[in-house]
């Protein structure tokens, strides 16, 4: 069972890159303002997965996080509106990112998360068959889940080796330097990882003016005023304040590159494709 639905993966695989490369040469799709008789009027979610070459998105660092949060929205709340190709494409750029990060040692948390979130609505939908539109047949679902669930079972099983280096190492950096790199993290997770690496990181991480510049980063001043949280000595805990706050309002995401709409030429594009259809 395993290795016929592996090879079918493998087979698909490869057809919808064939396809891919054969129909989508352009990383851009045109999104009509209105109907006329030569355009249809709208541009489905499908379409836009499917010729904006997201595979190749993920092998740039820039593009890497945006793709993985773009496919975290479509799986919670998405997934059912994927035509058949589009789906194929979905999964096919997920697996993607599964072995970039098996392969790298790089984001399994940020994987773990989308997998999880994934895993529980393709169980709902599974348990709901017939309440629900669901395109495609249940038992390519069920492969579907099975292979999720083999994906979180293997990123739970990494293991990051310790580098061995005899040349400078962070802790070796004077301790300004150290407290400005924590000061460019905007994870808070990150943060606390960073500060379990030596004791000096430790009490960088745990900096009051850190955690306060985090907070003032992702939310709003008048967020604070309604969830302010206060130590014994009387000062605001701003570590505790950042964790209760993103239990109420969602955290400012950053990416290095993403998708850009154009409102003269009505393309959704990929920054660096804008320039060359501008030369056309």
């Amino acid at each position: 069972m395993h290795e016929v639905a592996a090879k079918k993966r493998k087979k698909d695989n490869a057809n919808n890159n064939t396809k891919s490369q054969f129909l989508y040469k352009e990383r851009w799709i045109y999104v009509q303002k209105e109907s006329t008789r030569e355009r249809h009027g709208y541009c489905t979610l499908g379409e836009a997965f499917n010729r904006l070459d997201f595979s190749s998105a993920i092998q740039d660092l820039r593009r890497f996080s945006y793709v993985v949060k773009l496919l975290h929205l479509i799986a919670k709340s998405q997934l059912t509106s994927l035509s058949g190709a589009a789906q194929k494409n979905y999964f096919n750029v997920l697996e993607k990112i599964v072995r970039k990060a098996l392969d790298d040692q790089q984001n399994p948390r940020l994987i773990k998360a989308l997998l999880q979130d994934l895993s529980s609505v393709l169980g709902t939908l599974i348990r709901e068959v017939g309440k629900s539109v669901l395109v495609g047949n249940i038992n390519i679902w069920l492969c579907r889940l099975e292979t999720i669930q083999n994906w979180q079972q293997q990123l739970n099983n990494l293991q990051i080796p310790k580098q061995v280096s005899n040349g400078m190492t962070l802790s070796d950096l004077p301790i300004l330097m150290q407290n400005n790199i924590l000061y460019k993290f905007s994870d808070a997770c990150d943060i606390i990882n960073l500060g379990q690496a030596t004791p000096t990181l430790h009490v960088l991480s745990e900096d009051r003016q850190l955690w306060k510049k985090l907070c003032q980063f992702h939310f709003a001043e008048k967020q604070f005023c309604r969830h302010l949280i206060l130590s014994e000595k009387g000062h605001v805990d701003w570590k505790l304040m950042f964790f209760t706050l993103q239990k109420y309002y969602p955290k400012k995401e950053q990416y290095g590159d993403t998708l850009h709409f154009c409102r003269h030429c009505s393309i959704l594009f990929w920054k660096d494709r804008h320039v060359a259809l501008l030369l056309k």
